[in-house]
């Protein structure tokens, strides 16, 4: 059975969509910390608005990094990309005060793909662990061929209802900016030659990529 069918255009909208969601609410903090700033009538309020604005900077800062490799092009076709710099983009983006990054992987160079690949399965974890918790990022095998496992495990971690979207979506049916994140997850899984799968494991969630 045929899966969902949407144009390039609709792809490349949604996506959009996805990423201006994710930067939304630092770049309006910044815009209310401005304001404050200006109406500020005393050290300890013009303290507070600089604060926010620095914070909101920085946060925004961290998502306009991640979607960068995660749903833009990063790189010409065929590139390479550090794992290195993967990691240093998934903690500024994900780790917080609720939820901690366990990165195991090596320190390697990987296909642009399956790195993009990798960014999306972390963000299919998040989803798992509304309340927080920790993500552990490990390897299946190695090498260029390497596959990843994601664990999720956190207070009233829950199975995320994307395994249909992953796998293509079912006819007829139609995305939106939010189902779009596990559905362009599933067309970079396949383009790697790549079956991922959510499922729950014990008390965690567990997305793997192999």
């Amino acid at each position: 059975m045929s899966g969902i069918t949407l144009s390039s255009l609709d792809l490349a909208a949604l996506l959009c969509s996805r990423v201006c969601h994710d930067l939304i609410s630092p770049a309006g903090a910044i815009v209310n910390g401005l304001e404050v700033l200006e109406e500020a009538k005393d050290e300890e309020t013009r303290q507070f608005a600089l604060d926010l604005i620095k914070k909101s900077a920085r946060t925004g800062s961290a998502r306009l990094q991640f979607c960068r490799i995660a749903f833009g092009a990063a790189g010409s076709a065929g590139a390479q990309i550090d794992v290195g710099d993967a990691e240093s983009v998934a903690r500024g983006f994900i780790e917080d005060d609720k939820v901690k990054l366990d990165w195991t992987l090596p320190r390697m160079f990987l296909p642009k793909n399956r790195v993009k690949l990798l960014l999306n399965l972390l963000l299919l974890g998040g989803q798992a662990i509304p309340r927080g918790g920790t993500l552990k990022v490990e390897s299946i095998g190695d090498g260029e061929a390497m596959g990843f496992r994601i664990t999720a495990a956190g207070l009233n971690s829950r199975v995320p209802a994307v395994q249909h979207l992953l796998d293509g979506g079912n006819e007829g049916e139609t995305v939106d900016a939010h189902a779009i994140q596990p559905y362009y997850t599933g067309l970079l899984a396949r383009e790697c030659g790549i079956k991922v799968a959510v499922a729950a494991e014990n008390d965690s969630i567990v997305v793997t990529a192999q």
